[in-house]
């Protein structure tokens, strides 16, 4: 395995700009009317057999018509530009729990849902249960109105599927880790190689029940010609909090704001206005992923919102040895029997309202 820093350009699918897809839809699959057929027909399946969602497999509901809308989907975020978006499911007509349960069947043939919160759900919500800002530290960024800093999540793949859009604003938005590097590369090649070395991140406030205060990970990892990124910033400076984390220097300080600043330069980044039904698919090496800031319908039923899977997804994908956060596995012993937690497709698609305010 060769893990040599390479300082130059990394070329490839995943090096996209915003701006050169915005006027493209080939990020974009409109299901056939065959596969909708099938993800619905499944869908309502799924929802009279009721499984536990800690234990459904991809096996007990096998697919015919979408088994190259699921290779479309696996080669995109794995060798591809990291992410694709799935158009065309009508879940206005059919409610929550069966949009739900096609969601989660998909996900089941891309890989393993893995445990989101304390709770153990494997299926989440993001969706503004109080009116607290991002400037409050109790506040949760799924469950806030605020424009998100562009992160990854704690998996390996973070999709979301739209049920119902905010009244103004709330776009998805993505930008490719590789094309960060590339243009820090280009400005600051003194500071490009702090970013394959270990960084302390705050695993503590991620998880109230960490095994420790902190982690550490690279933000960038170059494996046999493979480029990926992991990125939170704020996690990072989080981290200065515990005594016992070393100081950031000028320098690394210096690259983590330039991170951000380039993240959000015009026509780096591709905002996507969610539709109900889109499902959007995302590898986190590949591509980081916000939001920008909305407004909520004032009527508490049509309020925005968006189902999360977190899914593990093992393609051999080669990274440094310890890139990214340890995460752990849905369906392990000590998440079976987790109080609170909602592991039936009619109860996990209805929001905790309770958590995060």
């Amino acid at each position: 395995m060769s893990t040599t820093v390479d300082l130059s350009p990394i070329s490839g699918p995943s090096a996209w700009r915003g701006d050169e897809l915005a006027g493209s839809t080939d990020w974009i699959h409109h299901l056939t009317g065959a596969e909708r057929t099938e993800l619905e027909t499944l869908g309502r399946r799924f929802v009279a057999d009721d499984p536990d969602l800690r234990t459904v497999t991809a096996a007990d509901y096998p697919i015919d018509a979408c088994a190259g809308l699921i290779e479309e989907c696996a080669r995109e975020m794995d060798a591809g530009r990291g992410f694709v978006l799935v158009r065309g499911l009508r879940t206005e007509e059919y409610g929550d729990a069966v949009a739900g349960a096609i969601f989660y069947l998909m996900g089941l043939h891309l890989g393993t849902p893995m445990s989101q919160n304390q709770f153990g759900d494997v299926l989440d919500h993001v969706i503004a249960t109080s009116d607290k800002t991002l400037d409050d530290p109790t506040a949760l960024p799924s469950r806030v109105r605020d424009r998100l800093p562009f992160h990854s999540d704690s998996s390996d793949v973070v999709a979301l599927m739209c049920l119902r859009g905010a009244r103004a604003g709330g776009l998805s938005s993505l930008v490719s880790g590789t094309a960060i590097y590339n243009e820090i590369l280009a400005r600051r090649p003194d500071l490009a190689p702090l970013l394959f070395e270990p960084w302390h991140w705050d695993w503590r406030k991620q998880d109230p029940d960490a095994p420790a205060d902190t982690y550490e990970s690279p933000i960038c990892s170059y494996v046999d010609g493979i480029f990926s990124t992991y990125a939170g910033s704020s996690m990072i400076f989080s981290a200065q909090d515990y005594p016992e984390v070393p100081r950031l220097t000028e320098a690394q300080i210096e690259v983590l704001n330039l991170f951000d600043e380039i993240a959000q330069e015009p026509g780096l980044a591709l905002d996507m206005d969610f539709q109900p039904g889109d499902v959007q698919w995302l590898l986190n090496y590949a591509a980081l992923h916000s939001r920008t800031g909305y407004v909520d319908h004032p009527e508490p039923e049509r309020r925005r919102h968006l189902l999360r899977l977190w899914l593990r997804r093992d393609v051999g994908r080669p990274l440094v040895p310890g890139f990214g956060k340890t995460v752990i596995k849905a369906g392990n012993e000590e998440d079976k029997h987790l109080p609170g937690g909602r592991f039936q497709i009619a109860k996990a698609v209805v929001p905790n309202y309770d958590w995060g305010l």
